[in-house]
């Protein structure tokens, strides 16, 4: 049943994205703007490779690109990975990787940045799950939600001085910049986007965790996953 509201937060999610979108004629504000503009990629931003969920000897691995604002993202992240994490991750068959993807929504970015600067003190998936929790809250207004992301950091337990600088300071954007770069490279169009042995899996049939049940078995039967 907690299930079936989540599902219902999350279209209430896109409705409200969409009437947000609508009464703003598809943009941000000049400030909004600044606050997310894309930064020059450096080869430190390029080497860094995502964040990792799982045991490094699980058969197969994951690449998921994600945006934190996209509704669908939210869908998967509430109501389908919290079954992927439990039957596949937390037994040591998968091992799951996070690339940020940003689209065109207004907060993309900045959401990136909060999961990136929680990251930085190991709290990223922590993080990951409050954002896409939270998602309605945030994802559906206009306010720069800079602040709402600072309290979700503090509440998990990052140091809030290191956290705060790094978000002043956008440490991370060209990670982000770079995470975007290369699912562009790759195809990436939409989010979210999965990979598995370099292959762009079918979104829509990879949109539930029994599909990728199927495919760890798969998989595992045939001596896992090349890395």
């Amino acid at each position: 049943m907690s299930r079936f509201y989540l599902l219902l937060a999350v279209v209430a999610v896109v409705a409200g994205v969409l009437i947000w979108r609508g009464a703003q004629g598809g943009s941000a504000d000049v400030s909004a703007t600044a606050a997310v503009a894309p930064v020059a990629v450096t080869p430190a931003d390029s080497a860094f490779k995502g964040f990792v969920l799982g045991s490094a000897t699980a058969p197969v691995e994951v690449t998921e690109y994600a945006d934190f604002q996209c509704p669908h993202c939210g869908e998967f992240a509430n109501v389908q990975f919290p079954t992927i994490k439990e039957q596949l991750i937390n037994t040591g068959r998968l091992r799951w990787r996070f690339r940020d993807y940003p689209l065109d929504f207004p907060w993309s970015r900045v959401a990136a940045l909060a999961g990136q600067c929680a990251g930085e003190q190991g709290k990223f998936w922590e993080m990951e799950e409050l954002l896409f929790q939270r998602q309605f809250d945030w994802g559906t207004k206009s306010r720069n939600p800079t602040a709402a992301f600072r309290d979700l950091a503090h509440g998990i337990g990052v140091d809030p001085a290191k956290y705060n600088d790094c978000m002043d300071s956008r440490r991370y954007a060209g990670r982000v910049e770079a995470s975007h770069e290369e699912g562009a490279a790759l195809g990436v169009s939409g989010t979210p986007t999965f990979f598995v042995n370099g292959r762009q899996l079918d979104g829509r049939r990879y949109a539930n965790s029994d599909a990728f049940k199927a495919l760890v078995d798969s998989l595992a039967g045939k001596g896992g996953a090349r890395h």
